[in-house]
């Protein structure tokens, strides 16, 4: 597991490199990198298990938000609007108003997670649920994790 968690990371920093513009040697920096806005990319992901360090990925997309909304999120444009609307906070993403779904209280936990780069600031976040209907139910509704 240990093992799936170091691949997880070096992947997600390879691809922000990549979408930085670098791949570990020096290069002139592209027309794009001299923006006055900073990088927005992360890595999303939903796994099975207890934490993040320990949990099977089971699905990973690429959203990137700046220069333009993209990667291979689904939504990639709704992602990154919902993501402005609460300033980049993840955590935000999980408060649901209201009454939620009725789920059966089977503990069979699900993490989600976000690794990158939001506004030029590093971001490592994970929230574990007890099933993926209690995960369901606290995400915002067209949710960043809606993959």
């Amino acid at each position: 597991m240990r093992y799936t968690v170091r691949a997880l990371g070096a992947v997600s920093a390879l691809t922000v490199g990549l979408l930085a513009g670098t791949t570990g040697a020096a290069q002139a920096a592209p027309a794009e990198a001299n923006s006055l806005y900073a990088p927005s990319a992360m890595v999303l992901t939903v796994g099975k298990g207890n934490d993040a360090a320990t949990s099977t990925v089971q699905r990973a997309v690429l959203l990137n938000c700046f220069p333009k909304a993209g990667g291979t999120h689904p939504a990639a444009a709704a992602a990154c609007a919902e993501l402005r609307s609460v300033g980049g906070e993840f955590a935000s993403l999980t408060v649901h108003e209201g009454p939620g779904p009725m789920c059966t209280k089977i503990w069979d936990p699900v993490v989600v997670t976000a690794d990158g780069v939001w506004q030029g600031k590093r971001v490592s976040w994970s929230q574990t649920f007890a099933n993926s209907c209690e995960m369901n139910g606290a995400m915002q509704e067209g949710s960043v994790y809606s993959f």
